[in-house]
């Protein structure tokens, strides 16, 4: 039997301070298991948190799932942390918690610190160490402040890694993170992306979830490879210059016996009070955030992420449901705060101070907030009495967009409103415009098949929406698939359709995308001022008999000024006149229905002369050809 010693630990006086405090924020190098020596003996220290069980011991291969075979001891100083040196235990072994509850039940816990997991459906945490990785990405986070800017142009390409390419021939197997890293980095440099966005890879046991379910917070998962192996995928996206943000799920955890919940027999990272603990809409569990461990578990999960993995950046999931106690809820089924209101004070507060640790550790990040309702200065800095997130996604202008191109053009004109309403608040906060992986799944259609009309029409529709999101103030996001216009909803057990690029429409809309985005990065009318009423003026929001917008978006020199027009009727407008904010000559620099997009080739060749003739209240106007479901950028000569 191998020996187990407890006059060993990694937990000093303040790491326990901290912890109770929940402030500590980086109890993955104190928690979980360690490899380590002991007087010159290999072995491995283990640490878990269960105050209220009457015994924990660990369970792996060392042992042969013995719960007799290695108890742990739980320490005098209040923390409910159990601790032991496990010596000849090593890298690579399989173990779990053996954990008898206070009334006697028995049951094995998953570490909710472990670093690595077996591949699901098993659910035996890994002993691992990933201090042995060597990063080559010294001149990326360089220069990460500056591409993480919000003066700076961050268009995202939004994955999963499961089903973005799969090996058919191989029993139609995930591609692993070194085979996505390889392809995926390429295809990102081909279609101008500056950053990638990873739905979720936190370990978790339902491949169904799409990783939105989560047991293992420190473990990227083992469906893929080792964390070693993610380390590298993150590796080459920064060797070609590719922000990696990565979704991240502090709203709600699985129930899976093996997890989080129950952990120690009573309700320990969530709340007892199903008003309180339990998510009915995805039948998970609800931390508690009034707990101050449960607190420092989640922040050293992001810390984890941020520091080890180098990502630049988490994007924070469903913090609607974190925001309101009455989230999915009918009357009667939630309880008030302590002041009456439906806020959930704990988790704002938590929120609050997820995005001052993190931005206090790591100031060339961000952190993007999945908020879907009007909830106030989300983006504003804490000390201003905001929530302290980088970015917010836009799901009013996301939604609104979206109904408005589903209509048939002809009907458009009595729509207008809900596609120049999003003006009203472009700058309330630091936007994201997301055309995310939710808008292709459970029966809503693909991008492509939302949009109304024959193919042709659909694919013309399709490229106006894409400039049209371009030219839009806001950062931009579009879910994989949407840029090879793929007709089927997304699956995430099958690949994207590649296929499809065989066909010169879906090839088309390929290079418009890697073109718009193309010109977001290099014009800095286009990006700079997102957030800023500085950077957008309209021309025309109120020809909505046309069903035609024209707008300017602005940088800090004149000369840079883009002019845009977008016609969504389906009807050529011939010698449209158009106000511009100056005179000279103005050349088109992009335009949705050329021919290399596959468009109807309606333009305008060469440049234009602006007339002194009055319009739109401006002295000078130019007369123009628009295209129908067309959009058009401009730009002085």
């Amino acid at each position: 039997m191998k020996p187990i010693h407890y006059d060993v630990t990694r937990l000093s006086d303040m790491d326990i301070y901290l912890f109770k405090e929940g402030t500590h924020v980086k109890l993955y190098d104190k928690l979980g298991s360690h490899p380590m020596k002991r007087e010159g003996a290999d072995g491995v220290y283990f640490a878990v948190w269960a105050p209220n069980a009457s015994a924990v011991s660990v369970v792996g291969d060392f042992n042969a799932y013995d719960p007799m075979a290695h108890p742990l001891k739980m320490r005098i100083d209040g923390s409910g942390i159990w601790e032991g040196f496990i010596e000849g235990a090593k890298k690579g072994d399989t173990y779990k918690y053996h954990i008898v509850g206070y009334d006697g039940r028995h049951f094995d816990k998953a570490d909710p610190y472990a670093k690595y997991a077996e591949k699901p459906p098993k659910s035996a945490s890994r002993i691992w160490s990933i201090d042995d990785y060597r990063w080559n990405d010294e001149t990326w986070m360089d220069l990460r402040k500056d591409r993480n800017a919000h003066d700076k142009p961050i268009a995202t390409y939004e994955v999963h890694l499961g089903s973005w390419r799969r090996k058919v021939e191989e029993d139609n197997r995930s591609l692993t993170y070194l085979e996505a890293a390889h392809e995926l980095a390429d295809y990102l440099v081909q279609m101008n992306y500056t950053h990638v966005e990873i739905m979720p890879i936190t370990e978790y046991p339902f491949e169904g979830s799409w990783g939105y379910q989560v047991t293992g917070y420190f473990a990227p998962t083992a469906r893929y490879g080792t964390p070693q192996e993610f380390m590298q995928f993150v590796d080459i996206m920064h060797a070609h210059d590719i922000g990696v943000i990565m979704d991240w799920v502090p709203s709600h955890f699985v129930t899976d016996g093996h997890g989080l919940i129950n952990f120690d027999g009573t309700c320990l990272y969530e709340h007892a009070d199903p008003r309180l603990g339990y998510h009915p809409e995805w039948k998970s569990a609800i931390f508690n955030y009034g707990r101050n461990e449960v607190r420092a578990f989640l922040i050293s999960s992001a810390m984890y992420w941020l520091e080890k993995y180098h990502v630049d950046g988490i994007r924070v999931d469903a913090v609607a449901s974190m925001l309101y106690l009455n989230y999915a809820r009918k009357e009667g089924e939630w309880i008030p705060n302590k002041y009456g209101g439906n806020e959930n004070l704990e988790a704002i507060e938590f929120l609050k101070q997820l995005n001052e640790t993190v931005y206090g550790a790591f100031v060339d990040i961000v952190t993007v907030a999945e908020e879907s309702t009007a909830y106030p200065m989300v983006t504003r800095p804490v000390y201003t009495g905001g929530l302290g997130f980088g970015f917010k996604w836009n799901m009013g202008w996301m939604h609104d967009t979206l109904k408005y191109f589903k209509l048939d053009p002809v009907h458009r004109q009595h729509h207008h409103h809900q596609i120049t309403f999003s003006m009203w608040y472009a700058f309330d906060e630091n936007f994201v415009l997301p055309l995310s992986h939710d808008e292709v799944v459970h029966m809503k259609g693909s991008l492509i098949n939302k949009m109304p009309g024959d193919e042709n029409q659909k694919f013309a529709n399709l490229r106006a929406l894409f400039a049209y999101m371009t030219a839009h103030p806001g950062k931009k996001l579009l879910f994989m698939g949407g840029e090879i216009a793929q007709w089927r909803e997304w699956n995430y057990k099958e690949s994207l359709d590649w296929h499809l690029l065989d066909n010169p429409r879906h090839k088309g809309i390929q290079k418009l995308v890697s073109d718009l985005n193309g010109l977001y990065k290099t014009e800095r009318a286009l990006h700079l001022y997102d957030e800023k009423h500085d950077g957008f003026e309209w021309i025309d929001d109120r020809d909505y008999q046309h069903n035609i917008l024209a707008f300017i978006r602005k940088s800090d020199i004149e000369e840079e000024t883009v002019l845009v027009i977008c016609n969504f009727a389906d009807a050529v407008r011939e010698n449209y006149r158009v106000g511009v904010p100056y005179g000279g000559a103005w050349k088109e620099i992009f335009n949705s229905q050329r021919r290399e997009y596959e468009g109807w080739d309606i333009v305008n060749p060469h440049p234009i002369e602006a007339e002194n003739v009055e319009c739109h209240g401006r002295e000078y106007s130019l007369s123009l050809r628009l295209p129908p479901l067309g959009v058009v950028y401009l730009k002085m000569v």
